[in-house]
Protein backbone atom coordinates (compact mmCIF):
# COMPACT_ATOMS: atom_id res chain seq x y z
CA UNK A 1 0.00 0.00 0.00
CA UNK A 2 1.30 3.42 -0.68
CA UNK A 3 1.87 5.76 2.09
CA UNK A 4 -0.28 8.59 2.57
CA UNK A 5 2.41 11.53 1.36
CA UNK A 6 1.72 10.25 -2.32
CA UNK A 7 -1.52 11.33 -2.23
CA UNK A 8 -2.84 13.91 -4.77
CA UNK A 9 -6.69 13.49 -4.78
CA UNK A 10 -9.31 13.08 -2.04
CA UNK A 11 -12.74 12.23 -3.38
CA UNK A 12 -15.48 12.55 -0.53
CA UNK A 13 -18.92 11.45 -0.04
CA UNK A 14 -21.33 13.58 0.65
CA UNK A 15 -24.29 13.10 2.70
CA UNK A 16 -22.95 11.26 6.50
CA UNK A 17 -19.76 12.00 5.11
CA UNK A 18 -19.15 15.59 4.85
CA UNK A 19 -22.40 16.76 5.12
CA UNK A 20 -25.09 15.52 7.90
CA UNK A 21 -27.80 13.51 7.31
CA UNK A 22 -29.60 13.11 10.38
CA UNK A 23 -32.41 10.89 8.97
CA UNK A 24 -33.17 12.82 5.83
CA UNK A 25 -32.41 9.71 3.29
CA UNK A 26 -34.92 7.68 5.35
CA UNK A 27 -37.30 10.17 5.41
CA UNK A 28 -37.13 10.88 1.66
CA UNK A 29 -37.27 7.37 1.10
CA UNK A 30 -40.32 6.89 2.99
CA UNK A 31 -41.98 9.32 0.17
CA UNK A 32 -40.44 7.20 -2.45
CA UNK A 33 -41.83 4.05 -1.07
CA UNK A 34 -45.32 5.59 -0.92
CA UNK A 35 -45.27 6.68 -3.98
CA UNK A 36 -43.96 2.92 -5.55
CA UNK A 37 -47.12 1.51 -3.52
CA UNK A 38 -45.46 0.04 -0.90
CA UNK A 39 -47.92 -0.44 2.29
CA UNK A 40 -47.32 2.16 4.78
CA UNK A 41 -46.82 -0.50 7.39
CA UNK A 42 -45.39 -4.42 7.22
CA UNK A 43 -42.75 -6.51 6.37
CA UNK A 44 -42.93 -5.31 2.88
CA UNK A 45 -42.06 -1.82 4.38
CA UNK A 46 -39.63 -3.22 6.60
CA UNK A 47 -37.48 -5.18 4.31
CA UNK A 48 -37.39 -2.33 1.51
CA UNK A 49 -36.19 0.31 4.83
CA UNK A 50 -33.26 -2.20 5.57
CA UNK A 51 -32.39 -2.85 2.06
CA UNK A 52 -32.28 0.91 1.70
CA UNK A 53 -30.11 1.10 5.10
CA UNK A 54 -27.93 -1.75 3.52
CA UNK A 55 -27.18 -0.40 0.17
CA UNK A 56 -26.63 3.40 1.54
CA UNK A 57 -24.15 4.97 -0.69
CA UNK A 58 -25.39 3.86 -3.97
CA UNK A 59 -26.81 5.20 -6.50
CA UNK A 60 -30.60 5.91 -5.71
CA UNK A 61 -31.66 4.70 -8.75
CA UNK A 62 -30.47 1.87 -8.89
CA UNK A 63 -31.27 0.86 -5.39
CA UNK A 64 -34.93 1.43 -6.36
CA UNK A 65 -34.69 -0.19 -9.73
CA UNK A 66 -33.55 -3.42 -7.45
CA UNK A 67 -36.35 -2.95 -4.68
CA UNK A 68 -39.34 -2.66 -7.28
CA UNK A 69 -38.30 -4.26 -10.73
CA UNK A 70 -40.69 -2.21 -12.73
CA UNK A 71 -38.49 0.64 -14.48
CA UNK A 72 -41.90 2.75 -13.89
CA UNK A 73 -41.98 2.52 -10.27
CA UNK A 74 -38.58 2.92 -10.12
CA UNK A 75 -38.39 5.84 -11.84
CA UNK A 76 -41.56 7.37 -9.68
CA UNK A 77 -40.35 6.37 -6.43
CA UNK A 78 -37.11 8.52 -7.35
CA UNK A 79 -38.61 11.06 -8.29
CA UNK A 80 -40.10 11.28 -5.06
CA UNK A 81 -37.14 10.78 -2.93
CA UNK A 82 -35.45 13.59 -5.06
CA UNK A 83 -38.29 15.95 -4.59
CA UNK A 84 -38.45 15.09 -0.84
CA UNK A 85 -34.95 15.42 -0.17
CA UNK A 86 -35.39 19.05 -2.06
CA UNK A 87 -37.80 19.76 0.06
CA UNK A 88 -35.83 19.34 3.20
CA UNK A 89 -33.19 21.27 1.38
CA UNK A 90 -34.87 23.94 0.55
CA UNK A 91 -36.40 24.04 4.35
CA UNK A 92 -33.03 24.36 5.70
CA UNK A 93 -32.15 20.75 6.90
CA UNK A 94 -28.67 20.75 5.21
CA UNK A 95 -25.93 21.38 7.16
CA UNK A 96 -22.00 20.48 7.16
CA UNK A 97 -20.77 17.76 9.20
CA UNK A 98 -18.86 19.66 11.81
CA UNK A 99 -15.13 20.86 10.62
CA UNK A 100 -15.68 19.29 7.40
CA UNK A 101 -15.59 22.96 5.28
CA UNK A 102 -12.44 23.22 7.51
CA UNK A 103 -11.16 19.97 6.52
CA UNK A 104 -11.79 20.53 2.51
CA UNK A 105 -10.06 24.03 2.45
CA UNK A 106 -6.88 22.26 4.50
CA UNK A 107 -6.73 19.50 2.41
CA UNK A 108 -6.73 22.38 -0.72
CA UNK A 109 -4.00 24.61 0.65
CA UNK A 110 -1.83 21.82 0.93
CA UNK A 111 -2.21 21.13 -2.60
CA UNK A 112 -4.43 17.81 -2.07
CA UNK A 113 -7.25 17.70 -5.03
CA UNK A 114 -11.04 17.80 -3.77
CA UNK A 115 -13.77 16.10 -5.22
CA UNK A 116 -17.43 15.51 -3.95
CA UNK A 117 -19.67 12.11 -4.66
CA UNK A 118 -22.79 11.16 -4.02
CA UNK A 119 -25.29 8.61 -5.12
CA UNK A 120 -27.81 11.55 -5.71
CA UNK A 121 -28.99 12.91 -9.26
CA UNK A 122 -26.79 15.61 -10.23
CA UNK A 123 -29.39 18.38 -9.84
CA UNK A 124 -29.71 17.21 -6.25
CA UNK A 125 -26.13 17.34 -5.81
CA UNK A 126 -26.06 21.20 -7.07
CA UNK A 127 -28.80 22.22 -4.89
CA UNK A 128 -26.97 20.56 -1.65
CA UNK A 129 -24.07 22.43 -2.77
CA UNK A 130 -25.69 25.76 -3.04
CA UNK A 131 -27.24 24.82 0.28
CA UNK A 132 -24.11 24.73 2.09
CA UNK A 133 -22.45 27.52 -0.02
CA UNK A 134 -19.87 25.41 -1.20
CA UNK A 135 -20.26 25.82 -5.59
CA UNK A 136 -16.46 26.35 -5.25
CA UNK A 137 -15.58 24.86 -2.52
CA UNK A 138 -13.80 21.91 -4.28
CA UNK A 139 -11.80 21.45 -7.22
CA UNK A 140 -14.61 18.69 -8.68
CA UNK A 141 -18.27 17.59 -8.49
CA UNK A 142 -19.16 14.24 -9.40
CA UNK A 143 -23.00 12.22 -9.38
CA UNK A 144 -23.95 8.85 -10.79
CA UNK A 145 -24.83 9.73 -15.13
CA UNK A 146 -24.64 8.67 -18.25
CA UNK A 147 -21.56 6.85 -18.64
CA UNK A 148 -20.20 6.95 -14.63
CA UNK A 149 -21.93 4.37 -12.57
CA UNK A 150 -22.65 5.09 -8.64
CA UNK A 151 -21.10 3.05 -6.29
CA UNK A 152 -20.24 0.46 -5.39
CA UNK A 153 -18.65 0.61 -9.17
CA UNK A 154 -15.33 2.40 -9.01
CA UNK A 155 -16.47 5.10 -11.99
CA UNK A 156 -16.65 8.25 -9.86
CA UNK A 157 -13.21 7.98 -7.80
CA UNK A 158 -11.59 6.86 -11.79
CA UNK A 159 -13.83 9.99 -13.50
CA UNK A 160 -12.15 12.30 -10.83
CA UNK A 161 -8.68 11.00 -11.15
CA UNK A 162 -8.85 11.37 -15.13
CA UNK A 163 -10.58 14.83 -15.31
CA UNK A 164 -8.23 16.09 -12.31
CA UNK A 165 -4.87 14.85 -13.94
CA UNK A 166 -4.05 12.58 -11.20
CA UNK A 167 -0.93 10.16 -11.90
CA UNK A 168 -2.47 7.05 -10.55
CA UNK A 169 -4.90 5.32 -8.77
CA UNK A 170 -2.69 5.09 -5.76
CA UNK A 171 -2.18 8.88 -5.37
CA UNK A 172 -5.72 8.91 -4.57
CA UNK A 173 -7.55 8.66 -0.92
CA UNK A 174 -11.15 8.22 -0.85
CA UNK A 175 -13.60 8.69 2.72
CA UNK A 176 -17.09 7.17 2.58
CA UNK A 177 -19.64 6.55 5.35
CA UNK A 178 -21.00 3.22 3.68
CA UNK A 179 -19.25 -0.18 2.78
CA UNK A 180 -20.29 0.49 -0.85
CA UNK A 181 -17.97 3.48 -0.51
CA UNK A 182 -15.18 1.38 0.49
CA UNK A 183 -15.71 -1.24 -1.99
CA UNK A 184 -15.85 1.64 -4.69
CA UNK A 185 -12.40 2.90 -3.02
CA UNK A 186 -11.08 -0.50 -3.12
CA UNK A 187 -12.20 -1.20 -6.80
CA UNK A 188 -10.42 1.63 -7.86
CA UNK A 189 -7.09 0.93 -6.61
CA UNK A 190 -7.12 3.76 -4.11
CA UNK A 191 -3.75 4.06 -1.10
CA UNK A 192 -6.58 5.01 0.96
CA UNK A 193 -9.94 3.56 1.38
CA UNK A 194 -11.32 4.73 4.22
CA UNK A 195 -14.65 5.07 6.26
CA UNK A 196 -16.08 7.85 8.82
CA UNK A 197 -18.04 7.16 11.66
CA UNK A 198 -20.24 10.04 10.84
CA UNK A 199 -22.99 8.18 8.54
CA UNK A 200 -24.86 4.94 7.92
CA UNK A 201 -22.25 2.32 8.40
CA UNK A 202 -20.41 1.54 11.82
CA UNK A 203 -17.04 0.85 12.53
CA UNK A 204 -17.12 -3.07 12.02
CA UNK A 205 -19.33 -2.78 9.03
CA UNK A 206 -16.50 -0.61 7.14
CA UNK A 207 -13.72 -2.72 8.50
CA UNK A 208 -15.24 -5.95 7.60
CA UNK A 209 -16.05 -4.51 4.16
CA UNK A 210 -12.26 -3.99 3.53
CA UNK A 211 -11.55 -0.20 5.35
CA UNK A 212 -8.05 0.52 5.07
CA UNK A 213 -8.66 3.33 7.88
CA UNK A 214 -11.79 4.29 9.52
CA UNK A 215 -11.44 7.94 11.41
CA UNK A 216 -14.26 9.30 13.20
CA UNK A 217 -14.96 12.42 10.93
CA UNK A 218 -13.67 14.08 8.01
CA UNK A 219 -11.28 16.54 10.15
CA UNK A 220 -9.21 13.04 10.97
CA UNK A 221 -9.38 11.97 7.50
CA UNK A 222 -7.47 15.11 6.32
CA UNK A 223 -4.99 14.87 9.35
CA UNK A 224 -4.11 11.32 8.12
CA UNK A 225 -3.15 13.02 4.71
CA UNK A 226 -1.60 16.00 5.76
CA UNK A 227 0.41 14.64 8.72
CA UNK A 228 2.31 12.51 6.26
CA UNK A 229 2.52 15.16 3.33
CA UNK A 230 5.86 16.66 2.36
Amino acid sequence: MKEASMIQLAVLDMAGTTVADDGLVIRSFEAAATAAGLPVEGPEREHARQYVLDTMGQSKIVVFRALFGAEDLAQRANAAFESAYAAAIDEGHASAVDGAAEAIARLRDAGVKVALTTGFSGPTQQKLLAALGWESAVDLVLAPGAGVRGRPYPDLILTALMRLGVDGVGDVAALGDTTSDVTSALRAGCSIAAGTLTGAHDEKQLYDAGATHVVPTVSEFADLILDHQP
